[in-house]
């Protein structure tokens, strides 16, 4: 069984950093795409950044030469460093991927973790 879990949310102000890892555990053969999504009340989750498994980048508009996305691959952990944190940061960031397990692959979701920027 495959688990995604994210640590490092917290409160932080506005102007600081922060940085979220996600943990891939169980049998993973192969992450493919893998990235951060986020989510405030009453709204959408929204794309943050993904990272390929050829470390192709993508990011949100609202986060370009903010956020830094990475992976390390050996530990099967994604990192987000979080620059220049603003108010609108503030939500429930979800980790998310494809995995390959064997012959099949799945997309999982973590269970997120809170950031709450204060102004």
């Amino acid at each position: 069984q495959v688990q995604l879990v994210e640590s490092g949310g917290g409160l932080m102000q506005a102007g600081g950093p922060l940085r979220l890892s996600c943990a891939a555990s169980g049998t993973i053969h192969i992450i493919n795409t893998i990235g951060w999504y986020r989510q405030v009340p009453g709204k959408r989750r929204d794309l943050v950044a993904t990272i390929a498994s050829d470390s192709n980048t993508n990011y949100s508009d609202s986060v370009k030469g903010r956020f830094t996305i990475s992976r390390d691959n050996a530990k099967n952990t994604i990192y987000l460093q979080m620059n220049s944190l603003k108010p609108e940061d503030t939500a429930v960031y979800y980790c998310n991927a494809d995995i390959r397990t064997g012959f099949i692959t799945r997309n999982y979701w973590g269970p997120g973790t809170q950031v709450t920027v204060s102004s």
